[in-house]
């Protein structure tokens, strides 16, 4: 679908990436990873058509749609939220007048046979679908379903825009790309807006219903859930692996090691080379092998090893003073912001020593009672933080307390002690400030650069408490893991508000659930708790239906508010309902079989489209992207769309007449 043909960008003369190729076909969910730096923004932006390469070029045929979100972005202020959302759809005039003209085309044609004719009749039944498809019902429906997963609330769709934070706006602005349902998403660290129930429902989205990923995420635990496929960008070049993040991972480290052996072997055959030519230069006897030996020396091209593997590198803070045993009592907590009740009746006590994290929607409380932890603002109840409790807190501003005259590398010298002094620059190399990046000003770095030079800041500082509020949107995978490790062997009491499930997994051992004005308390780590959040979910589901199966027979005494009383079938005296007669139970059950039968027929050809679609995959997979293939695999993808609403809507026929 889009070929990438021998790529190259250089930037200041110096290459980011060099003849690389590769290709997207149509249903590829491909993680792009790499360290910061290599290249993996710029791609997706070449992709998207917002910049140019230094050589190369970009195939994609001219009819294909294509979804970008970058990590930043300027955002509109002047509409409400559904407003806003609502842009998603405004292409439908664009398509309505192509569907007037090629109709126009259409009455005019008389070649029936040929291609163009045939080409012809497929745009216009592609039209017509795009258009049903963002018909006013439908789009009402789709705009509220998408709203909603990403986190918003019914009540917030007629606000300004602009009583939102960027984050939030974030949020719109994806809703907008997933709701034009492009060929081909592009998504630039997609989850860094997002907590985790609204990860979880756009892990579902991208598994579902969308096309072709390219997608940029430093979140471990959202590229194994909806990846396929790893390209990673290295020292200019790429690795293509068939494969979600994970089982990459031990295949790059099976390759790094490979190439570190031919390295290695490389640099012996160099030494010994370079030895024979000193020691028999100037011996005549041996001049044709010296000159053998030194043609054969520069005919050797330097092998590379991809990166230098900081994962190893081990950061550990300076021994954390001994506080109190509880170092932070909660009674009766609460915060209210004039008629809106943010949380209250919080109680909860850390002991010395514990990690727990803060989850839960954005807006549902949790940097507010950080802000409380910190005195920052005030609240109403009891809150008490132990005997000699020093606390380190890291915020999304705390990059703006920075000097900015000084160097990165005098930033951490002005705070490190100890042994830690001597280990200042490969403590900086793991957070990817090295070699003449440490001497660069603090006041000429990005954003995300300042955030990981205050992060390191806070990790070398003496301390009890540390307090972390989303510590790794802007770090890399090997990065956190070192972060990771660091809190481990933390001795402190530590409280992460983080949406990064790998990040939290193995780290705490307490949940604290933010929501609907409450704060629950979970015990267990991260995936214990989404565990339970299902099952409660799930039982509660069930619950719910057990009550109306149980119900079902029985009139109730009183009818539903906003009922009228002559809807009840039976008098409201009677305890059960009036027994249907033996032709009506006949054509009841009669009707059930034959729902049943509908709900198993578009079973069977869910099943043998998705055994076809498989089948085409594997053949693109393979490399045959022919022109026959892709309209095959665009088909029966369409086929099996229309095939699992007609399902839903004979499961949900099957399942009304069963409970009645």
């Amino acid at each position: 679908m889009i070929s990438v043909n021998n790529l190259t960008v250089e930037f200041s003369a110096r290459p980011l990436f060099t003849n690389i190729s590769f290709v997207i076909n149509p249903a590829d969910k491909i993680a792009l990873v790499g360290k910061n730096g290599a290249g993996k923004s710029t791609m997706l932006k070449i992709l998207a058509g917002l910049q140019l390469p230094s050589g190369g070029n970009i195939g994609k045929p001219s009819e294909i749609t294509i979804g970008y979100l970058p990590q930043q972005m300027k955002l509109a202020d002047e509409t409400s939220i559904i407003e806003e959302t609502k842009k998603a759809f405004s292409g439908r005039i664009a398509l309505e007048e192509e569907l007037a003209k090629l109709t126009a085309e259409l009455e005019k044609a008389t070649d029936f046979e040929s291609e163009s004719y045939h080409k012809l009749l497929e745009r216009i039944e592609h039209l017509n679908d795009r258009i049903a498809y963002d018909s006013t019902d439908n789009m009402e429906a789709e705009i509220e379903k998408t709203l909603t997963g990403l986190g918003f609330n019914r009540c917030d769709f007629n606000r300004p825009t602009s009583e939102f934070s960027g984050g939030w706006r974030m949020r719109v602005e994806l809703a907008k790309i997933l709701l034009q349902r492009p060929d081909v998403l592009l998504l630039d660290e997609p989850t860094n807006h997002l907590d985790i129930e609204s990860i979880q429902w756009l892990e579902q989205f991208i598994n579902t219903k969308a096309k072709a990923v390219v997608l940029v995420s430093h979140d471990r635990a959202f590229l194994d859930n909806v990846t396929k496929r790893t390209i990673e960008i290295s020292c200019g070049k790429i690795y293509d692996y068939k494969v979600s993040y994970s089982p990459f991972v031990k295949l790059r480290e099976e390759r790094v090691e490979q190439q570190m052996r031919a390295y290695e072997n490389q640099q012996k055959l160099i030494a010994d080379t370079k030895d024979f030519i000193e020691r028999f230069r100037y011996k005549a006897t041996k001049a044709v092998q010296v000159q053998s030996r030194i043609k054969q020396l520069e005919k050797i091209v330097p092998i590379e090893v991809d990166e230098v593997d900081n994962s190893r590198l081990r950061l550990k803070f300076p021994p954390a003073p001994r506080s109190g045993d509880f170092p932070l009592i909660v009674e009766g907590l609460g915060k209210t912001y004039g008629d809106h009740n943010v949380f209250s009746n919080a109680e909860f006590t850390l002991r010395r020593g514990e990690k727990v994290a803060f989850v839960g929607k954005n807006g549902e409380g949790k940097s507010t009672l950080v802000k409380c932890i910190m005195g920052e603002i005030p609240y109403d109840g009891h809150l008490k933080l132990g005997h000699n409790v020093k606390i380190g807190y890291f915020a999304q501003n705390q990059a703006q307390l920075l000097d900015e005259n000084i160097t990165v590398f005098d930033t951490i010298d002005n705070v490190a002690t100890g042994d830690i002094r001597t280990k200042i620059r490969d403590i900086l190399g793991a957070f990817m400030f090295g070699g003449e990046d440490s001497d660069k000003k603090v006041k000429v770095l990005s954003g995300g650069e300042k955030t990981r030079l205050a992060m390191i800041k806070l990790l070398l500082e003496p301390m009890n408490f540390l307090i972390l509020d989303e510590p790794t949107n802007h770090l890399d995978m090997r990065t956190k893991d070192i972060l990771k490790d660091a809190i481990k062997d933390f001795d402190g009491t530590v409280i992460v508000v983080s949406h990064d499930r790998e990040f939290l997994d193995g780290l705490v051992e307490k949940v604290y659930e933010f929501g609907g004005g409450a704060v629950k308390e979970n015990l267990g780590g991260i995936y214990d708790f989404l565990r339970k959040k299902k099952l409660e979910n799930l039982s509660e589901l069930e619950r719910s239906n057990a009550s109306l199966t149980r119900n079902a027979p029985i009139a109730t005494n009183e009818p539903e508010t906003g009922s009228d009383s002559s809807d009840v079938a039976t008098d409201s005296s009677s305890a059960t309902p009036r027994p249907l007669s033996y032709a009506e139970q006949k054509e009841r059950d009669r009707q059930i079989r034959k729902a049943e039968k509908a709900v198993k027929t578009a079973e069977e050809r869910i099943s043998a489209l998705e055994e076809k679609q498989s089948m085409l995959e594997a053949k693109l997979s393979a490399g045959d992207a022919s022109a026959e293939i892709l309209e095959e695999y665009s088909a029966i993808s369409k086929e099996l769309e229309n095939a699992m609403t007609e399902w839903e809507e004979a499961q949900e026929a099957f399942d009304s007449m069963h409970n009645a």
